[in-house]
Parts: C-alpha cells; sequence; structure tokens
C-alpha cells in the first residue's frame, strides 16, 4: 500500500473520558463504538486510543500490569475486537497506544524480581546497588523525586524515569527485548492500524550510571541527559523495526521529545524506526528545557511561528512529520497558544484548525479539539487528578513560589485540562455519563460541547468537518507539494503548498488587529472564518482570521 499513513487524519482518544457506556462514570469501549458514526461524519481516518491495557492506573494506564489483557474499566478483549472490526466497516483504522520504556510495578515480571533476587526477570528491568547507603545517583524522575526506589530488605534500587509504579524496562536484555516483539506482533495481528509509540526515547541509557549537576532544590539532577536520546539507542530501533513494523503494513508514530533534529535519521529517516514522529520544539515553547511549569515562559508568535517552519523544513528532509496542537499530556491549546482570554473565541479555533490542517504532515487531533473546548478552571490541587500536576504543584512551591502561584502554574499546563470528559451535550454530565464522571467535568461544557454545534454550520465542529473534506481533497497536494514559509509581519503566519501548477495558501492572522497581505495572481477562495476582504489581490484579514486560498497555472 506505500505509505499510506501520509494521507490519514487522525483523532485522539482518551478512552477514560471519551463515552461512558454503562454508567459507572468512566468511558469504555463500547463508548467509543456508539461514537463512530459521529467520527466518520468528522471525517477522520484512523483514531489513536490511548491505554486501554490492564493497569493499576498509577498513572492513567501509562503503567501497563499485563499487554495481553483490557483493563475492566474499558470492557473485554471482545470489546475491543468489535471495535476494530467496528471501525474497519467504516474505513477508520484504530491505533494502540505502545508503552515499552516501563511496565507497572505489578506486572508479573516485576513483582516476580521483587520476590525473588535471582529471578531471570531481575534482568528484565534495571536493578543497581546503592553507593554508601544512598541511591546510585542523583537522576530526578520525570515527575519529580529519585529515579530510584529502594527494594525492601535489600542494598538494591529499581530505576523509573517517571512514577515509582513504573519501573523502566532493561533493553541491554535481548530476552526481554524479543518478549516485548512476541506482544507488538500479536496486537498487530489482530488487525490494528499501527501504534503511537510512548517515551520511546527513554530506552537507551547512560550505561556509566554516574551524578549529574545538581539543577534543584531538591539536590538533584534531571534525569533527561542520561536517559533520553542516548548514543546507541538507533540499534534499538534497528532490531525493533526489523522484527516487528517492517513485519505489517502499519502506521507508528514516535513519542520523542527534545530529540535534535540532525538525530531524526534514526526515527524517521530512510532506514529509521518508525513512520513519523511529533517533533515537540514548536509546542512546548511555554515550558522550561527541563519541562518545568514554572515559571512561566516569555513567547511570542514569532518565536511560534519561526519554531512550527523550521519543524516542517528540518522534519521534512529527512522523513514525515505528525502535527498537533493538542494530545492527552498538553493543555488546550486556545489556552497554551493565545495569551489574552478574551480572544479564545470560536474564530480563534477555528484558525489554529486551519493551521494544522495544511501543513506537510499528518494531522492529529484530539478529542473536543474540533469543538473549540477550553481549560478547566480549578480552585484547589485536590481537584486534580493527575500525577505531574501534583508533583509540579510541590516542586514549584520547593523553588519558592506560593501555593496560589503554583495552582496558577498547574490550572495553566495541567494534563488534566485535556483528560476532563468530552463535552457531547449541555446536561450535568454533558452527555458523557449519567453519573458523576471520574474526574470533574469542564466548567464550561453548558456553552460548548458538540449537540449544540453539531447542526450549527457557522460552529467550530462544522468548519473542522470543512478543514478535513478540503485536506482530503487536495490530499496529494498536501501529502507531495513542497512547504513555503511567506513573508508576513510577526503576527501572521501563513505558508504556500505547491504542487506542478497548484498552490495552496494558508493565512492565519494570530492576533486581534487587521493585518493586509499582498499576492500575486488570483487565487480562489476555499474556506475562512470571516468575510474575504480582497482590493486587488492585497488581503485584509481580521483579527483571528483564517484564510485558505488556491490557485492553478495552466
Amino acid at each position: 500500500m506505500g505509505e499510506w499513513w501520509k494521507k490519514q487524519v487522525v483523532y485522539q482518544i482518551y478512552p477514560r473520558s471519551f463515552c461512558d457506556s454503562n454508567g459507572d462514570g468512566i468511558g469504555d469501549i463500547q463508548g467509543i463504538i456508539s461514537k463512530l458514526d459521529y467520527l466518520k461524519d468528522l471525517g477522520i481516518t484512523c483514531i489513536w486510543i490511548c491505554p486501554m491495557y490492564k493497569s493499576p492506573m498509577a498513572d492513567n494506564g501509562y503503567d501497563i500490569s499485563d499487554y495481553y489483557a483490557i483493563q475492566d474499566d474499558y470492557g473485554t478483549m471482545q470489546d475491543l475486537e468489535e471495535l476494530i472490526a467496528e471501525a474497519k466497516q467504516r474505513n477508520i483504522g484504530i491505533l494502540m497506544d505502545l508503552v515499552i520504556n516501563h511496565t507497572s510495578d505489578e506486572h508479573a515480571w516485576f513483582k516476580d524480581a521483587i520476590a525473588n533476587p535471582n529471578s531471570k526477570y531481575r534482568n528484565y528491568y534495571i536493578f543497581k546497588k546503592g553507593v554508601d547507603g544512598h541511591a546510585p545517583t542523583n537522576w530526578r524522575s520525570v515527575f519529580g523525586g529519585s529515579v530510584w526506589e529502594k527494594v525492601p530488605g535489600e542494598d538494591m534500587y529499581y530505576y523509573h524515569a517517571f512514577a515509582k509504579k513504573q519501573p523502566d524496562l532493561n533493553w541491554e536484555n535481548p530476552e526481554m527485548r524479543h518478549e516485548i516483539y512476541n506482544m507488538i506482533n500479536w496486537w498487530l495481528e489482530k488487525g490494528i492500524a499501527g501504534f503511537r509509540v510512548d517515551a520511546i526515547n527513554f530506552i537507551k541509557k547512560d550505561q556509566r550510571w554516574c551524578d549529574g549537576e545538581v539543577d534543584g532544590a531538591d539536590g538533584l539532577s534531571n534525569c533527561f541527559q542520561f536517559s533520553r536520546n542516548r548514543e546507541g539507542i538507533e540499534e534499538f530501533f534497528k532490531e525493533l523495526r526489523h522484527e516487528t513494523f517492517d513485519k505489517h503494513d502499519c502506521l507508528t508514530v514516535a513519542e520523542a521529545v527534545g530529540v535534535p533534529y540532525d538525530q531524526l535519521g534514526a526515527f524517521i529517516g530512510k532506514d529509521g524506526c518508525f513512520s513519523m514522529m511529533f517533533d515537540f520544539n514548536y509546542s512546548n515553547l511555554d515550558v522550561t528545557p527541563n519541562e518545568e511549569w514554572y515559571p512561566e515562559q516569555d513567547w511570542t508568535i514569532k518565536d511560534y511561528k519561526e519554531h512550527l517552519f523550521a519543524s516542517q523544513i528540518e522534519v521534512n528532509k529527512i522523513g514525515w512529520s505528525a502535527a498537533f496542537h493538542e494530545n492527552h499530556d498538553m493543555p488546550r491549546s486556545l489556552a497554551r497558544l493565545i495569551k489574552n482570554p478574551a480572544e479564545r473565541t470560536p474564530k480563534a479555533a477555528k484558525l489554529l484548525g486551519a493551521l494544522l490542517m495544511f501543513l506537510k504532515a499528518t494531522p492529529y487531533i484530539y478529542e473536543g479539539e474540533e469543538i473549540g473546548m477550553v481549560n478547566n478552571e480549578r480552585t484547589s490541587i485536590d481537584q486534580f487528578d493527575d500525577i505531574s500536576s501534583k508533583s509540579q504543584y510541590e516542586r514549584a512551591q520547593l523553588e519558592g513560589y506560593s501555593p496560589e502561584e503554583a495552582l496558577r502554574f498547574v490550572n495553566r499546563r495541567s494534563r488534566d485540562n485535556t483528560r476532563s470528559p468530552m463535552c457531547w451535550d449541555d446536561s450535568v454530565y454533558a452527555g458523557f455519563s449519567s453519573v458523576k464522571p471520574w474526574l470533574m467535568m469542564n466548567e464550561k461544557s453548558k456553552e460548548i460541547n458538540v449537540e449544540k454545534e453539531i447542526h450549527d454550520s457557522n460552529s467550530v465542529l462544522s468548519f473542522y468537518k470543512q478543514l478535513i473534506a478540503l485536506r482530503q481533497k487536495n490530499v496529494d497536494l498536501i501529502v507531495d507539494g513542497t512547504f513555503k514559509a511567506l513573508e508576513t509581519s510577526d503576527s501572521v503566519v501563513a505558508y504556500a503548498r505547491t504542487l506542478d501548477n497548484e498552490t495552496l495558501i494558508c493565512m492565519n492572522n494570530m492576533h486581534n488587529a487587521e493585518e493586509t497581505i499582498d499576492l500575486d495572481g488570483d487565487y480562489e477562495v476555499l474556506l475562512s472564518n470571516d468575510t474575504v476582504v480582497n482590493n486587488d489581490n492585497q488581503y485584509t484579514l481580521s483579527g483571528w482570521q483564517t484564510l485558505v486560498l488556491k490557485k492553478s497555472e495552466k
């Protein structure tokens, strides 16, 4: 089938928060099945679903205790097989989330490794002796605290780059690797379309196990420099691809934060491991290099534009990109990309959708993004579920910020912003469930929901349908055409896509003042979120107006 995955439009589902079919306050597989016609009507062609495997849910499913079983909250393996079949009938593929940097500490392998010092499964994970009565290194985990957890009754520690209930697998062990490959092939043989691959650039660690320079009030050193994007990871990638993905015509998208552009080859080059990858260089402008949510980072639309365009140019020199504004680890894009709350409008939501849809990339839409959903407004840290939000709240205060400042940082960047339940209608639980959900509803659910938008031709949802249809109508131009940044003022993000005699232009005025742009030649207007003002090929864009144009040379 060739590189079929370039032509997809992917919709991400957080299963716990999408649709509850059985009234327990938790989203489930049958809930997803019930919304397949909605997704088909939207126009998407693939669904990426966050982990649904058996899990104690310390990190909401990214801590897997059994790769071959479905979490009871979500349903059964039979339900999942029904979902794959029902989606296939609608020409929609299912992408599972592949979490293979770590497992849960409740996985059978790890339980045996902890119980028995001589277990072969000790070598499936990373165990090290203590040094002078303390942890082997001073590395800080992604979720705060040491990466090392002491084994009860032994002078041994196990390694976890994330939470202590997420012990890292030892990729230096070929026996462990091949057990993982068998599992991957088992899933692909079930008929899924592929995988989003979680935190895959963490699988290679610095084998010197030396201390880093202290960089926080906790006396620890960020683990990224020792356990992310390490030299030698490409050897693991080659074997992973050869043993699994090459045997199936599948889509694979890597989550790999902080990869320098000159190192992308191992990920998405001609001999790279994955079909495409998420580039976070343009999406993480609002966090520190160590991905702390504090202090707030100063950035401009000009900065965002430069990073976005650099990504388009650099990634496409080497392979293929996955374009996104939102995911389950990020806040809503209206809040993240628009500093003035008064400007976070449906009009702006339409602009963000258009900006994404015509890039040289496969677009990923996160549940609720298509209706213009905004961030939550929590008043207490007790209202958060996310482990990372709680960690950032504590660490901000450790660094000298007040509880009020820490709560502001968390409200702005919390992963719960995109994890609160999907808003289907204006009922008390927004049509997500008939009972109180596992996580508080978004406070704007009565104003922003599917029912309110689905029959409104001027809604964000209707605009997204038009965007997706327009992209798919021009898919060869989007996939194969060149990308060129257009020279404009700092607040306008405009680019041209050209293939043979056709040129598509996407212009986006990302502030609340008029801008004029001169173009050569006569263009057909394909789509806009406001009245089009054109005076002899000089276009005047209102604040937050997007304009998509096309011309064909004879």
